[in-house]
């Protein structure tokens, strides 16, 4: 297998939802798992538009990330294409949900041996990601 599927209910509008990816400030406060930190260089959020940041893991290590907007659709898709090892897709679907919004986190890795390898890591880290986007939504609506 060489995808990871996680699906979040959140109790916010697709609308809100799509905010947190859309405002580079937002993104970098609630991207990545749980101790992880960002830094942006580029964020261009807009279909072909670059992003290029480093995370900062809680045990001080850097990992540089260069991605790219693959697709946009306001309220509804988000797509990114990881540019550098280990080499995915993501792609992140919004719909209405009678609590709010269903996000559906699909990581598809190019090769399947890579994805074998760091399925350990990227199960737990995509439940730890979609946990802190969570938060997010929950403090930007005041709560």
């Amino acid at each position: 297998m060489s995808t990871f599927v996680t699906t979040r209910d959140l109790a916010h509008t697709p609308a809100e939802v799509f905010k947190a990816f859309a405002a580079p400030e937002r993104l970098a406060r609630w991207w990545g798992p749980a101790g992880f930190r960002n830094s942006f260089e580029v964020c261009e959020f807009k279909p072909g538009g670059a992003w290029r940041f480093v995370m900062h893991g809680p045990d001080g290590s850097d990992y540089p990330n260069t991605a790219r907007f693959a697709e946009i659709v306001p309220d509804q898709k988000v797509v990114i294409r990881h540019d550098c090892a280990p080499f995915f897709t993501l792609s992140i679907s919004l719909s209405s949900h009678a609590s709010g919004t269903r996000l559906q986190w699909s990581q598809a890795f190019d090769d399947a041996a890579v994805a074998e390898s760091v399925r350990h890591i990227v199960v737990p880290a995509n439940e730890q990601n979609l946990d802190r986007l969570a938060a997010e939504l929950k403090q930007a609506a005041g709560g």
